[in-house]
């Protein structure tokens, strides 16, 4: 495999991760199981395509345009469909999803079920990691604050998250707003690095894909969900040697991992990168000041 190859499945782990990460905020910290999250990247990457083609924006303000309308349109769903208990939430963003699909399949603005071709190809790999970073250190200090533990209490028990004073519906609908924002700058990353957009590429198997990402990953981890996303978004390209057969390699493979840790692979443990980087701080520092005690005695 060459860079170029090995170039390719990192933005499109990465482009995933932003989307898993959302996703992770509202499955994995908040309870709310959701099957629309493909049709917020939809969103995402046909108003960032619209701000950089359309518009003439570049490309970074562009990217949050589209992840500011996956959160203003997620704000309308969430409004209609948050006081749903269970399954029934899963249904209604499933329904949500493919609406948005069948939507975009009609609006021959967009180039209808044709596509959208001639977009800007602006992400790499440099673009994604930057994003990629800021999202994580976003979300962390999110979980880290009281919002998360308030987050992480709904999920645990919503009615005695109530009894205590927590806004269910005000945490409930946070969560899906930031969710699908980070979905929506997933969406315009992918489109811009495609260069070509079809409602197709958001079918309800995207969803059901990010979904079992971060599943995977283990529920309430973050380290689980940027794990998740890099193994299962390169390892279909990994066994490409097996030609026909690799997407049930791949299945199989998913589901050994779902029965041997149904917890997934993290089961809500945190990799202390903290401590692992101390170490290193501290021998740098110490470094610096020998270097800088010899250069004082010459």
């Amino acid at each position: 495999m060459d860079w170029f190859y090995i170039k390719g499945i990192l933005i499109l782990s990465g482009i995933n991760l932003m989307a898993v990460l959302g996703l992770s905020l509202l499955t994995g910290f908040t309870g709310l199981f959701s099957f629309g999250h493909a049709g917020f990247m939809a969103i995402g990457a046909y108003v960032t395509a619209m701000g950089t083609i359309k518009f003439g924006l570049p490309f970074i303000p562009s990217l949050v345009l589209g992840a500011i309308g996956a959160a203003l349109a997620s704000l309308f769903i969430g409004r209609l469909t948050l006081n749903l208990k269970g399954d029934y939430f899963c249904i209604a963003t499933l329904g949500f999803g493919e609406a948005i699909r069948l939507i975009l399949d009609n609006v021959q603005y967009f180039g209808g079920a044709r596509g959208w071709p001639g977009i800007p190809r602006d992400t790499n790999l440099i673009n994604v990691v930057i994003v990629n970073i800021i999202g994580i250190i976003i979300l962390v200090n999110i979980i880290r604050s009281r919002h998360g533990r308030n987050f992480k209490a709904i999920r645990e028990e919503e009615m005695a998250s109530q009894t205590i004073g927590i806004n269910v519906f005000r945490y409930k609908i946070t969560a899906l707003a930031i969710s699908a924002a980070y979905a929506g700058m997933a969406g315009g990353l992918l489109g811009h690095y495609m260069g070509f957009l079809q409602p197709k590429m958001f079918q309800f198997i995207k969803s059901t894909e990010l979904t079992i990402t971060v599943i995977f990953g283990g529920l309430g981890s973050i380290s689980g969900s940027v794990i998740g996303a890099l193994v299962l978004t390169s390892l279909p390209e990994l066994l490409r040697t097996f030609a026909i057969w690799r997407l049930v390699v791949y299945g199989a493979a998913v589901v050994f991992i779902m029965i041997t840790r149904p917890q997934g692979l993290m089961g809500g443990y945190e990799i202390p990168v903290g401590k692992i980087i101390k170490p290193f701080s501290r021998l740098v520092r110490s470094l610096g000041k020998k270097q800088a005690v010899g250069g004082g005695k010459k």
